[in-house]
């Protein structure tokens, strides 16, 4: 039996509690790891997908515990609905974990993880420096995943006569009618998390030009979030119209739609680098291929993509083993067989790390480095950032759309939303 859920606001108070009463607890600062000694156990909350399995996550860490007698890593999902939703309950409870993993510093955050800045290692990890919050480094991870991506059914584009990818919005949607005469649903999503994402991951590279400067400018009050992204949602709302997506979409589970999707049902698939993990042990009789995600007439394609630290972990300060957690994520983000392992188990891309990549992955490298610019995604990182909670509120936003709600109603909402937590 799962636990009772605690409402956005209940947990957003019960932070807000826990970060007062712990923000200078224990007498410890800066980069200081002693305590804890050096054996016992470290705890880490962890992301758990159809990828990243307990089981994967125990077997990733037992190198770790060989090397390092007495000492046990305990894997722990989430016992909310997310890494998100389960730290602050934690928190609040006095039972955080002294590692976790999938979030990323922002400025309330950080005042609960430790600083890892003058860490030796810590400078070559990808992405360090974007993630950096006010100068400091609090998160470093395994390497990058690429977001604005969309994967399609390569034998579903030839049927409907669609030669090339799309480039810009307008010939996607286009390709979505011939795909639909054809007899496929042009565009696979699902409920959980999938519907806000997949929409987020699409107007990245689209957003990323006609607002450079579009996070820096959201906080200062020149933009609104919803509003600058209503293009996107009265798109989304007409395909839905049109039935390009599935209207009953809802009630699908993120991993049944990639089981859809494989089914040779559904002719494209929006979805993160770490798909092409699933793509590659998956049971199918057409070749997938990706393209990034297509831009707004007028626009530069490719445009910049998307990108997040893949496996991003944080310390925190209350850690009762500090050294044996700073080891360890030491140890899972250089070691070579640790970094390989995480890197071919979810798909994503680090330089100078030599793996083996299927035929798909390589495509995505291509996109890659064909991209002018990669830009944070969703609630960002670093100072690039949106309040906490804005990607799960934007996706009960989004799904809005599927029960009738009009696009100029769910951007005033998002907007609402950020202005309350502005």
């Amino acid at each position: 039996m799962r636990p009772r859920h605690l409402s956005r606001a209940a947990v957003g108070a019960l932070l807000s509690l826990a970060l007062a009463a712990c923000g200078g607890g224990g007498g410890f600062s800066g980069g200081n790891t002693s305590g804890g000694g050096d054996k016992g156990t470290v705890r880490m909350l962890v992301n758990i997908t159809p990828n990243l399995t307990q089981s994967y996550w125990t077997e990733l860490v037992k190198p770790f515990e060989r090397a390092h007698p007495g000492v046990h890593v305990k894997i722990e999902a989430p016992t909310g609905k997310s890494v998100a939703d389960t730290l602050p309950q934690q928190l609040a409870a006095g039972n955080a974990p002294d590692v976790v993993e999938q979030l990323t510093a922002d400025r309330t955050r950080a005042s609960q993880m430790l600083d890892l800045t003058d860490q030796p290692w810590v400078k070559g990890t990808p992405l360090a420096q974007q993630a950096a919050v006010g100068g400091r480094i609090y998160t470093v991870g395994v390497g990058e995943q690429a977001q604005s991506l969309i994967f399609y059914n390569k034998a579903a584009f030839a049927k409907a006569g669609i030669q090339q990818p799309p480039k810009t919005l307008d010939e996607l949607t286009q390709d979505m009618g011939r795909l639909k005469a054809a007899g496929y649903l042009p565009l696979q999503t699902a409920g959980d998390f999938v519907t806000g994402l997949q929409l987020l991951q699409l107007a990245d590279p689209s957003l990323a030009q006609s607002h450079p400067q579009w996070y820096q400018d959201v906080k200062a009050g020149r933009l609104k979030v919803g509003e600058s992204l209503l293009p996107h949602l009265r798109l989304y709302k007409s395909w839905i119209a049109q039935g390009y997506v599935d209207k009953n979409a809802m009630g699908l589970k993120y991993p049944d739609s990639q089981t859809r999707f494989f089914a040779g049902k559904a002719a494209m698939y929006i979805m993160g680098s770490w798909f092409t993990a699933a793509e590659a042990t998956a049971k199918k009789d057409f070749e997938v291929g990706v393209f990034p995600a297509p831009v707004q007439t007028g626009q530069r394609s490719p445009g910049p993509q998307g990108a997040t630290m893949a496996a991003p972990y944080m310390i925190l300060k209350s850690a009762e083993h500090r050294a044996l957690a700073l080891k360890l994520v030491q140890w899972l983000v250089t070691d070579k067989s640790a970094v390989t392992s995480q890197l071919q188990q979810d798909g994503n891309f680090r330089p100078g790390f030599d793996r083996r990549f299927t035929p798909l992955e390589r495509q995505v490298q291509q996109i890659l480095d064909a991209a002018p610019a990669t830009v944070p995604q969703g609630e960002g990182y670093g100072d690039d950032t949106l309040p906490n909670g804005f990607n799960d509120a934007w996706n009960t936003q989004v799904q809005g759309l599927y029960v009738g709600r009009s696009p100029e109603k769910v951007a005033a909402a998002v907007d609402q939303w950020v202005a309350s937590r502005s």
